[in-house]
């Protein structure tokens, strides 16, 4: 059976706030890479850690995407559209919000166009900026 990461385990994993919570989130992680648990991330939960690491725990977006290139990396771990959220890390460094972020690399991954309001998204070439003023 796959399990779904709550945001709360890769948390306390990255930030290691709590002995107790990090011990079991590392026990975790331990037996997914040994492939006797079957674990995966969706992109979702991937969005609500990065918001909890910066608003909260105020980490860089440069810390936080550097932290979660290297966990989503893992091949012992099953990652919703990993292509889409691997390759998004550089708009988010270069401060662009996390969905926005996301889109636009998924858009590239996937040949997608997306549909926007948004100017700067519609600056990135990839999208159709649907706003008449």
């Amino acid at each position: 059976m796959t399990n779904i990461i709550d945001t709360n385990i890769i948390l306390r994993y990255l930030v290691g706030d709590s002995e107790i919570l990090y011990k079991k989130s590392v026990d975790i992680f331990k037996k997914a890479e040994a492939g006797e648990l079957s674990l995966i991330i969706k992109v979702v939960v991937v969005a609500e850690v990065c918001f909890v690491l910066e608003s909260f725990y105020k980490k860089t977006p440069d810390e936080i995407a550097t932290s979660m290139e290297v966990l989503l990396s893992q091949k012992w771990l099953k990652v919703e559209d990993r292509k889409g959220l691997l390759g998004m890390w550089t708009n988010y460094r270069n401060k662009l919000h996390f969905v926005d972020s996301y889109l636009l690399s998924s858009a590239k991954e996937n040949k997608y166009k997306i549909l926007t309001f948004d100017k700067d998204l519609d600056k990135k070439q990839l999208s159709q900026n649907l706003f008449t003023e």
